[in-house]
């Protein structure tokens, strides 16, 4: 099977990252396949329209990359403003985070879009596609917190590292999957009290025996949650639910008893976000305070990063985007469990067990 596929840039507000870098489309190529790719739309990674060229891409216009196109592959979700592009019994290979954005969900149903979510792929257990970059969000939420903790930006004014004879800052990270796993690996690094709660004692003991005891350990329990947060300097929000709504460990009453001008830097925010006050920013204007605490929640933390992202990320997703384009979605779907987990979407259903769940519909 041969098929159109379409590569556009990206126009959520600072995302400069792009669906698949030159290299990637050398491989389609040489399977047969036509790569349609957007004018400068790798221009933010640093990919220029002759590379793509060179790799024998055709580089178009948007409306003509959207209507020729069989699958869509990019980075972030449709928005508004492409739900017009988007044509009937289309396909799209993204992040989708459908869970919080039921406008998105209604659309892709109504025009029976095969929707392919990127964060809800599974394979031996893991998350494959999604662990890229939730180990780059994971490395750079302490370091965004430790920015924020400056006096200049209404933080607490607590030195990360410490000094000799002044105790660092401590870090509460919520969730020892990637995300958590990193950013303690980060915490660690800089010095920094942490303390990790997550449910499940097997994650736990991996990053125990990981650090070899450099971190605090706790099972989430409401109780364990308050109590933490109390001292926190720095709180990281890292939990996940493949396809499903974040559920809310930090309560609006429970900022009240952080010190003021502690940062809590919520990843889960594009599933809806573990903290009760959370609601995504942009790298542009990246945090808000509420009762004192500082919130960054930018949803799309990777973008910051546009090289590493986007190379990291088509280093994961070729295979895939390959498996689809060779069989088209129907086989690859019947073929392949891991496109079959990944599938959110399909003539007109929800057929992704959190994703219905989260919309509260039976399947």
């Amino acid at each position: 099977m041969k098929m159109i596929i379409g590569v556009p840039k990206e126009i959520k507000k600072e995302e400069y990252r792009v669906g698949i870098v030159p290299s990637g489309v050398k491989e389609l190529k040489s399977s047969g396949h036509t790569v349609l790719v957007e004018k400068d739309a790798g221009a933010g990674s640093g990919f220029r329209d002759d590379e793509y060229l060179d790799a024998d891409a055709d580089v178009v216009e948007r409306s003509v990359l959207f209507q020729k196109s069989d699958l869509i592959v990019k980075l972030k979700e449709p928005l508004p403003e492409e739900y017009g592009l988007l044509r009937t019994g289309q396909a799209i290979f993204t992040y989708l985070h459908l869970a919080p954005n039921r406008s998105l969900t209604e659309f892709l149903l109504e025009k029976e879009i095969a929707a392919i979510g990127y964060e809800t792929l599974e394979k031996e257990g893991g998350l494959p596609l999604l662990s890229p970059m939730s180990e780059v969000a994971g490395r750079m939420a302490p370091l965004m917190g430790v920015y924020y903790l400056q006096m200049i930006h209404g933080g607490t004014g607590v030195l990360a590292t410490g000094v000799a004879g002044v105790r660092p800052a401590k870090a509460l990270i919520l969730g020892a999957g990637v995300v958590g796993g990193n950013a303690a690996r980060v915490c660690i690094g800089l010095g920094m009290d942490t303390v990790v709660i997550s449910k499940g004692t097997d994650k736990l003991q991996r990053l125990d025996e990981l650090f070899m005891g450099r971190i605090h350990t706790l099972p989430v329990t409401a109780h364990d949650v308050a109590e933490e947060i109390r001292d926190a300097d720095i709180v990281i929000g890292a939990v996940l639910v493949p396809g499903g709504r974040t559920p809310v460990l930090i309560t609006r009453d429970m900022l009240r008893s952080m010190k003021k001008g502690a940062v809590i830097v919520d990843v889960s925010v594009d599933q809806g976000g573990c903290t009760e006050t959370s609601r995504p920013t942009t790298h542009d204007n990246p945090v808000y305070t509420v009762d004192g605490i500082i919130h960054y929640t930018v949803a799309n933390m990777p973008g910051a990063f546009p090289r590493t992202s986007t190379i990291a990320l088509t280093n994961a997703t070729l295979p895939y985007i390959k498996t689809i384009a060779n069989l088209g979605v129907e086989k690859a779907v019947g073929e392949d469990p891991s496109i079959k987990s990944a599938l959110n979407t399909y003539r007109g259903g929800i057929v992704h067990k959190s994703v219905a769940e989260a919309f509260d519909i039976q399947r």
